[in-house]
């Protein structure tokens, strides 16, 4: 059986969450309301008995681990540097949503991902955590 980590990319009103094994796939990621975090920690536990939790030290940081701490007490939280994860989180958006018909000639830096990218900087933090 596979261990699972929860990478949390915290803000002020959503907050990305996103779930990778061991070896850093990524087997899940969703974008939630701040308000709402407590109700989505509880199913995502439910869903994959996260091994740790890895959160970046952004905006509403204290806050959001504040959250974690109480909903899954007994989960160790990783703490680690959010700089440049918006860039490395659309660049991912980008490796695993390759653009589609005429999007595949226009260079990605002028194309907008479809979706917020809370989630993808959830998963880059949890890589970067696996591969300390």
């Amino acid at each position: 059986m596979s261990e699972y980590y929860l990478g949390i990319d915290p803000g002020s009103s959503k907050t990305g969450l996103a779930v990778a094994d061991g070896s850093g796939r990524i087997v899940f990621l969703q974008v939630v309301q701040t308000a709402e975090l407590a109700t989505a920690l509880a199913a995502c536990r439910q869903s994959w008995q996260p091994a740790a939790i890895v959160i970046g030290n952004g905006t509403n940081s204290s806050r959001v681990a504040e959250v974690v701490r109480r909903v899954l007490p007994d989960l160790p939280l990783h703490v680690i540097e959010e700089a440049h994860s918006t860039e490395e989180a659309r660049q991912l958006y980008w490796q695993e949503n390759p653009p589609q018909g005429w999007r595949k000639i226009v260079p990605l830096g002028l194309l907008v991902p479809v979706e917020p990218l809370d989630a993808y900087a959830a998963a880059v933090l949890l890589k970067r955590f696996l591969n300390r």
